[in-house]
């Protein structure tokens, strides 16, 4: 396919939404690359909400990108979250759990609240986000014995709870088309 315009097509991704015209996930945003878009068009699988300016074409065919889509059948969410280092940072929200201060994702390690050396389980309830200078502080001594208390107690959270703050933390790119889909939950500004 040839293009019309200027950019690389990376920088054209789809937001793919759910039937019901919600995202499928909020962080990370569900996000389609440019060509799997299009297949998802050719394959019928998906209605096309909005479009951007850009246009592909082919010896037969000229057509704009898709910047949002929807899938034509529903997909029904996990119930329950993944039980993952990331899924951790963003119930945490990128902050660590003991000086209370925000870090970058490389800057975090996870935490055993009751170290596995003490009988402590990785799981939801056991596991915080910290930062490495308090890991290490903390290291494998119990909450009463180091002074070192989690900000908030450690609880699996719900899907929503990681749909809440994934739109906290929004991807470098959001293009003006997803605004309807993205913050229809947003505050309005009143007069």
């Amino acid at each position: 396919m040839h293009t019309h315009s200027f950019g690389s097509l990376e920088n054209y991704p789809a937001l793919l939404l759910n039937a019901d015209y919600q995202p499928l996930s909020y962080f990370p945003l569900s996000l389609l690359p440019w060509n799997e878009a299009i297949k998802a068009i050719f394959r019928d699988s998906v209605t096309v909400v909005s479009e951007y300016e850009r246009v592909v074409s082919s010896p037969s065919l000229a057509m704009k990108l898709p910047s949002v889509i929807a899938l034509k059948e529903y997909v029904t969410p996990a119930r329950k979250p993944a039980f993952t280092r990331f899924n951790v940072y963003l119930r945490d929200e990128w902050r660590c759990q003991y000086c209370g201060q925000d870090h970058r994702t490389n800057e975090l390690t996870f935490d055993h609240v009751i170290p596995r050396s003490k009988g402590g389980r990785t799981s939801w309830d056991n596991i915080v986000a910290a930062c490495r200078p308090c890991n290490t502080k903390k290291g494998s001594d119990m909450p009463s014995k180091c002074g070192m208390f989690p900000i908030r107690k450690a609880a699996e959270p719900t899907i929503y709870d990681l749909q809440k703050n994934g739109r906290k933390f929004p991807p470098n790119f959001l293009h003006e088309s997803w605004s309807d889909f993205l913050y229809w939950d947003s505050e309005l500004d009143q007069d």
